[in-house]
């Protein structure tokens, strides 16, 4: 069980009631890391949400015909592997650890379960998450311009 003053200080739970960290609680487990361990890759099953609670990851993603892009690093408390909590099959990139980690996961199926049963949870979780997406897709069409600038240039220079 992840002790509910760790939830408090997550993003995507802060704000929610004691009573609502309470029931959410238990549904986590807590995993240590070491540094360079895959935490999932792109196009596995995607059943966990993760919150990484100390250490850092990288979220990359490697196109069909393209080098591997670092989308995001992952810092403590941020969420990740979100394609679980939305109900995707797989997830579409992967993760990571890029020090030793310690981090807890829930089940997406799971967690939509709790948030159809408790539609004030489920607002506040969706809501945060929406923005952790929006936030990271933006970041990712800022590193795919710029590949496309890198070879514009580099097709200028031959």
């Amino acid at each position: 069980m992840v002790k509910t003053i760790t939830l408090e200080k997550v993003k995507l739970f802060n704000g929610l009631a004691k009573e609502h960290l309470r029931l959410i609680s238990p549904k986590f487990e807590r995993r240590t890391l070491a540094n360079d361990a895959i935490i999932f890759d792109q196009g596995d099953r995607a059943d966990y949400l993760y919150i990484l609670l100390s250490g850092s990851v990288s979220i990359r993603f490697k196109p069909h015909d393209g080098e591997t892009i670092n989308v995001s690093d992952i810092q403590d408390g941020d969420v990740f592997g979100w394609s679980a909590a939305l109900g995707r099959d797989v997830y579409t990139s992967c993760a990571i650890t890029t020090s030793p980690c310690e981090l807890v996961s829930i089940s997406g199926e799971e967690l939509r379960a709790l948030c159809s049963t408790h539609p004030e949870i489920g607002v506040v979780v969706l809501e945060r998450l929406a923005t952790v997406i929006a936030e990271r897709l933006k970041n990712t069409h800022a590193q795919v311009v710029e590949l496309l600038w890198q070879g514009v240039n580099s097709i200028d220079t031959r």
